[in-house]
């Protein structure tokens, strides 16, 4: 586990825990070794929060590139912080540079780190569950591992969309893990990345309950840092 991931785990995790005592559901079907993929729904930053405290292991965030280039303090702080915690870079242009993200994650992963996805591509507006992208699926099958669903509930109250900080006592944090899911064997053509992608899209619902909008969530006038990359 990465030098600055376990200082947070020492000191962030427990402080998250004693302001907002998250309930986590389905632990048990997280993996105590091996790689594996946790595809979740996405409703606020706080997301990633609470699944890196709820988690024991490491947890390896896609983060969109620009974060590891910045210029000045501010930049060298960003790159510091996100290599620090063990953050893979996601070009966000397309194309070949987007693909990189696939690249460090497939080692990660075969190596037995647990890298994070959120399918929908960026933060729900509206609470609602939008359609996936076929990343993790792809992912999945070119590492050879499983994707575990993730449901959770409340983060969108803790910390809306434009807060900069969560906020105790806004609203109760559920994390619910669902079974893990293997696709190993199954074809990688579109129709069927189409197929699994919408099953993991159905796990997640059953794990939160949300309404499922068959259709991509609208983008966002700033992009969200832990899209869904090459997709």
């Amino acid at each position: 586990m990465p030098l600055l991931y376990t200082i947070g785990k020492l000191t962030v995790a427990p402080a998250l825990r004693l302001a907002f005592r998250p309930t986590v559901e389905g632990l048990e079907y997280v993996p105590e070794t091996g790689g594996a993929i946790f595809a979740g729904n996405h409703l606020s930053v706080a997301d990633e929060l609470f699944l890196g405290t709820v988690v024991p292991r490491h947890l390896a965030f896609w983060a969109k590139s620009e974060y590891f280039k910045g210029v000045g303090l501010k930049g060298a702080f960003s790159k510091f912080v996100l290599t620090g915690l063990g953050a893979i870079p996601v070009e966000r242009a397309g194309g070949r540079a987007a693909l990189s993200a696939f690249d460090a994650a497939i080692p990660a992963l075969k190596a037995g780190d647990l890298v994070v996805v959120y399918p929908e591509g960026t933060r729900s507006p509206d609470g609602r569950l939008y359609r996936g992208r076929t990343g993790a699926v792809r992912l999945a099958l070119a590492a050879g591992v499983p994707i575990i669903p993730v449901g959770t509930i409340g983060t969108e109250k803790v910390q809306p969309i434009g807060a900069r900080m969560p906020r105790p006592g806004a609203a109760k944090i559920t994390v619910r893990f669902g079974k893990p899911l293997d696709f190993t064997g199954r074809s990688d053509d579109r129709t069927s990345l189409r197929a699994m992608t919408d099953e993991v899209m159905s796990e997640i619902q059953k794990l939160t309950g949300q309404e499922y909008v068959p259709r991509y969530a609208p983008p966002r006038a700033h992009p969200d840092p832990t899209r869904d990359g090459p997709a």
